[in-house]
């Protein structure tokens, strides 16, 4: 019986150190993983292309884009990305509560166990807030 147990515990720890599992970033390099929207205007939707490049030695497909909540809309190419082209995921936020914000989009890329996130930040400023900041923006002296 010790026998037996030794043998399967060797067999599984061989197995899983000659294990090769790729990682997102061996297979796509995004050129920015997050992005800061800044000040926006509460109930004006903005959007942000993450483009990324396929660096892998294959076509690429990406499976799925999920947001961290229904506030955030990303967009997923559809079909195989081509090794050395590029594309993108689109992020839509629709900017409805004022406050600040700090949302993920979880990529999963076939072949690749581990997921990657892209995030996307801000804070929206109520209508009035944001009239003000913008005038306070216009006033500002010009630096040199």
């Amino acid at each position: 019986m010790k026998k037996l147990f030794l043998f399967a515990s060797a067999l599984v720890l061989s197995v899983s150190l000659f294990a090769q599992t790729k990682k997102a970033d061996e297979v796509i390099k995004f050129k920015e993983m997050v992005y800061d929207f800044g000040k926006i205007k509460q109930g004006t939707p903005v959007s942000h292309d993450f483009a990324f490049t396929n660096i892998g030695t294959s076509p690429v497909i990406i499976e799925s884009a999920v947001p961290s909540c229904g506030c955030t809309t990303p967009v997923k190419p559809e079909g195989a990305i081509q090794k050395g082209k590029d594309d993108k995921i689109s992020a839509g936020f629709n900017a409805a509560n004022v406050g600040p914000f700090n949302k993920t989009i979880t990529i999963k890329v076939a072949g690749v166990d581990q997921p990657l996130q892209l995030r996307i930040t801000g804070e929206v400023l109520t209508v009035d807030a944001y009239t003000k900041y913008e005038a306070s923006k216009s006033s500002a002296p010009a630096k040199s």
